[in-house]
């Protein structure tokens, strides 16, 4: 393009929810910006305003302003605002696949009911984008993105083509100097004109022939009151402007344009904007409660309810839903805002757990009420038939030296179990004339929960004694005579109940696939497969050896030969940063020697053995800032490790607590590799992605290589499952997971590896994490590469724990047990019912074509987009459908 620049000026407003201030003190403003807003629009037609790519904004001024509905309908309706398609602008790393593609189903869902969603996936503020966004985008009837952060330098014009790993791409308008790129031109009305044409001119060599995009806004802000008039007076011989919206800008592109770049995968690249990647894992309790509500919606309630419940909670698991997004926002869960925002996240985040959980306990209980009350029920989340512990309190008799279970087959399985003896349950004090008070509280023999085995009424001690179990016989309770005997009792009385002696049973299971099951307590050894066995400080089940080192280390050893040796080393250190960025003090003192070093022994196998180790250290106190370095006082923190290994399977479970009192520091967890890795995979969303050892840098934020990984992170034999989203680096010859970072700012003025604010400077102490923080993960060394060592199904076992409940039908109950959907070929990440119609999403978690087998109740299939639009039809024969995936492809399916 040659002669006048030729502007498209979009005035928009970048509407972080919460944040600095939390959600209700924003909202404050967000009515009064969209209320001038809704008048401007009206008052001239020339006026438009992009509402930031998300219905949230949109929802949070409805639900004070309801009366407007029909004034944001009619603006939609002639183009003059534009909203959604998201429903809110989230963090893409800190959310599993599903949560991201709910969101913008919703967001969809709520811009069509007002008059119709913009279409182009707006992704303004993230801090860095997930490898298969483009497939998301793509697989929902999208053709343009547009983003600013983590792009790389090797884009130097103002579009590319953003190719997903399956090779499904959309074009994406490239935000150079981000979403505020035109918020200045106007800060002086006089210098407008001047400003304006200088901004046009700057930017025309990015967009060549095409308009300069220039975006007129930035955090919580409106358009001066004199922009239509400002745009009208200027001179089109020195600059041509017109107001327009983001999505009519880039919807007017050539969506195929052959002559873009091609940029495949995440974009976390610092070269042109800062990514901000210590959001990863500052605050990690929200990191757990997200990802812990996400399990127990997404494949738990979800999945159970569509297979196994005669109706469908949708309301239940809307509020969940709407619940986990709300939560979702990239500076929500992100944990980089004040703390009364994360402490309402959490809330928030908490409460869709509930809901989840709730919906899978309904759907439990009642298929339990055709199980034995003598029995339980084990159900199966995952699409395969799955053979794991379960634990569960039982009464058995005491003559029972060994116990296994029995499955409705009639197969054994083995089971290992921990007496506990009688317990107390209740003591309470009456007046010898107030007995009889007591005895409404018992309904037929049922007691606090549990049934009446017995009584006694002794006078001279002035006691009243219940014995309880789970289950009282089949005699009927008389409790007429109970109120015989205690007329006339005097002085203080003491009514006690007992529970009577019962075992903890930890059992070997075996479920089917999205099934459930039943199983019973008989007496009689079983012989354990892959059986844990204990000597000293080593445990073993011929899959895999852990042995406790006199550090407080691990040596790891898998059959196959691969060896992890000083496995969880804890190294402390420094932390000057803030909520956005780590960074080291100028003079770090690193400590990664504990003081002490205790090793308890636990449980012996044969079904799972433990092993307990306490490290004590001298953590510095906090950061001096005058000298830029660490103080010399130093608080005691502890390591608690708890060390799990069971029988079949080739991992080895860590629990760890963290007792820490020092502020502004980093705890990592170091894994050693078994052999030299240039490179690093982990699970994030719908994708396994490979990382190097390096961050491209080139903008004024030091580009720390770490990484954030959602189900597992893997390098030279050393595979790490998770239980949350993480932050993890790849160092020579170690991984390096961040357990616990501490700090007190949400963001710093001066920071050594930022050299803009990220925010205001605001103290966060909640974010210093004083007190107990708790870390799961599971430890698997192997032969290979992360294909190999089947890092994807160990993950899926390792997340996503049968679930069992004690039967509460007749004792008589015939056993039983039910089959559900099976999956080969792919991942199940989503099934849920859509209509009349199962609607399961299949992801092919491979570098290699596939095809996805699925066997279950059903005769007819088709493929459905993201947004369920319907596709094309799925041959299904004997209830098996098979559908060929590519590498990486995301499929969704209804079936019927």
């Amino acid at each position: 393009m040659t002669g006048i620049p030729h502007v498209r000026l979009v005035p928009h407003t970048h509407w972080d929810r919460e944040w600095y201030e939390p959600f209700q003190r924003f909202r404050l403003r967000l009515v009064d910006l969209l209320d001038e807003v809704l008048d401007r629009a009206e008052a001239d037609p020339r006026f438009r305003f992009t509402l930031d790519g998300q219905m949230a904004a949109v929802d949070d001024y409805l639900e004070v302003r309801g009366e407007n509905r029909d004034r944001v309908a009619a603006l939609v309706a002639n183009g003059q605002l534009a909203v959604g398609p998201w429903q809110i602008l989230l963090d893409e790393f800190l959310l599993s696949g599903e949560n991201i593609v709910r969101n913008l189903e919703l967001g969809w869902a709520r811009a069509n009911d007002l008059g119709g969603a913009m279409r182009v996936g707006y992704l303004p503020d993230m801090f860095g984008h997930t490898a298969q966004m483009p497939q998301i985008l793509s697989a929902a009837g999208f053709e343009h993105a547009c983003l600013w952060r983590g792009v790389p330098s090797g884009v130097d014009g103002h579009a590319f083509r953003w190719t997903a790993p399956d090779g499904s791409s959309v074009r994406a308008e490239y935000l150079a100097g981000g979403y505020g790129n035109a918020a200045y031109v106007f800060s002086d009305a006089e210098r407008f004109a001047e400003r304006m044409a200088d901004l046009g001119r700057r930017l025309q060599p990015s967009f060549g022939d095409d308009p300069v995009l220039a975006m007129y806004g930035t955090d919580h802000s409106a358009p001066v009151g004199s922009l239509v008039k400002l745009v009208a007076g200027l001179d089109p011989e020195s600059v041509d402007v017109s107001i327009t919206t983001l999505g009519d800008y880039v919807t007017a592109r050539d969506a195929d344009d052959p002559a873009l770049p091609v940029i495949k995968g995440e974009l976390r690249s610092h070269a042109a904007a800062n990514i901000l990647p210590g959001v990863l894992s500052v605050r990690p309790h929200l990191k757990q409660a997200m990802a812990r509500a996400e399990r127990l919606v997404e494949r738990y309630a979800e999945p159970l309810a569509a297979l196994w419940s005669a109706e469908w909670p949708q309301r239940f698991l809307d509020m969940a839903w709407w619940r986990l997004v709300d939560a979702s926002g990239h500076d929500s869960v992100t944990g980089c805002g004040v703390d009364e925002t994360a402490t309402q996240v959490f809330a928030r985040v908490s409460e869709a757990g509930q809901l989840g959980q709730a919906v899978r306990d309904r759907v439990v209980g009642r298929l339990a009420q055709s199980v034995s009350r003598d029995a339980m029920i084990v159900v199966n989340p995952s699409p395969a038939v799955r053979r794991d512990l379960v634990t569960l309190d039982l009464e058995i008799p005491a003559d029972w030296t060994d116990v296994s279970v029995e499955l409705p087959d009639g197969r054994r399985l083995p089971a290992q179990t921990e007496a506990r003896g009688e317990r107390l349950l209740h003591s309470e004090a009456l007046a010898g004339p107030d007995l009889p008070s007591f005895l409404p509280r018992i309904h037929g023999r049922e007691l606090f929960g549990l049934e009446i085995t017995g009584w006694t009424c002794d006078h001279e001690r002035h006691l009243l004694e219940f014995s309880l179990a789970r289950h009282g016989g089949d005699a009927p309770f008389d409790v007429e005579a109970v109120r015989t005997a205690v007329p006339g009792a005097e002085g203080d009385w003491t009514v006690r109940l007992l529970q009577a002696e019962r075992r903890t049973v930890t059992s070997l299971v075996e479920t089917p696939p999205l099934g459930w099951t039943s199983v019973r307590a008989v007496p009689g050894a079983t012989e354990v497969e892959h059986a844990v066995r204990t000597e000293g400080r080593t445990l073993t089940n011929g899959l895999v050896t852990v042995t406790v080192l006199d550090d407080g280390t691990l040596r790891i050893a898998s059959a196959d030969g691969t060896v992890l040796d000083g496995v969880g080393r804890i190294v402390d250190g420094g932390d000057r940063g803030d909520s956005y960025n780590y960074a080291p003090p100028g003079r770090d003192t690193v400590l990664d020697v504990p003081r002490s070093v205790e090793v308890d022994a636990g449980v012996d196998g044969p079904l799972y053995g433990t092993v307990t180790v306490v490290r004590t250290y001298d953590w510095p106190a906090a950061v001096d800032w005058a000298a830029d370095g660490r103080t010399a006082e130093a608080r005691t923190g502890t390591v608690l490790m708890d060390v799990e290994l069971r029988a079949g399977e080739p991992f080895v479970r860590l629990d760890l607590m963290l007792e820490n009192a020092s502020l502004d520091h980093r705890v990592r967890f170091h894994v050693p590799l078994a052999r030299p890795a240039s490179a690093s995979h982990a699970e994030g969303q719908f994708a396994v992605v490979e990382r190097g050892r390096t961050a491209e840098g080139g903008f004024s934020e030091y580009p720390i290589p770490t990484f954030p990984a959602h189900g597992f992170a893997d390098a030279g034999g050393a595979g790490l499952l998770l239980t949350q989203a993480c932050e993890y680096e790849l160092l020579d010859g170690e991984l390096a997971l961040t357990v616990l970072r501490s700090t007190g700012q949400l963001s710093r003025n001066v920071h050594p590896y930022r050299e803009e604010p990220a925010g205001p400077q605001i103290p966060t102490p909640e974010a210093q994490m004083v007190g107990t923080t708790t870390v799961q993960l599971a430890v698997l060394p192997h032969a290979g590469d992360w294909c190999d060592g089947g890092l994807v199904d160990a993950a899926e076992r390792y997340r996503h724990p049968l679930h069992a409940a004690l039967g509460t039908g007749p004792l008589d109950s015939v056993p039983a047990s039910g089959e559900g959907i099976t999956v080969q070929g792919a991942v199940l990440t989503s099934l849920r019912r859509r209509e009349d119609a199962l609607e399961l999403r299949l992801v092919a978690q491979s570098p290699d074509a596939s095809t996805a087998v699925v066997h279950g109740p059903f005769t007819s299939a088709r493929r459905v987009d993201l947004l369920g639009r319907p596709g094309a039809s799925v041959p299904v024969e004997d209830s098996t459908l098979r559908l060929p995936l590519r590498p990486w492809e995301i499929a969704t399916v209804r079936v019927s």
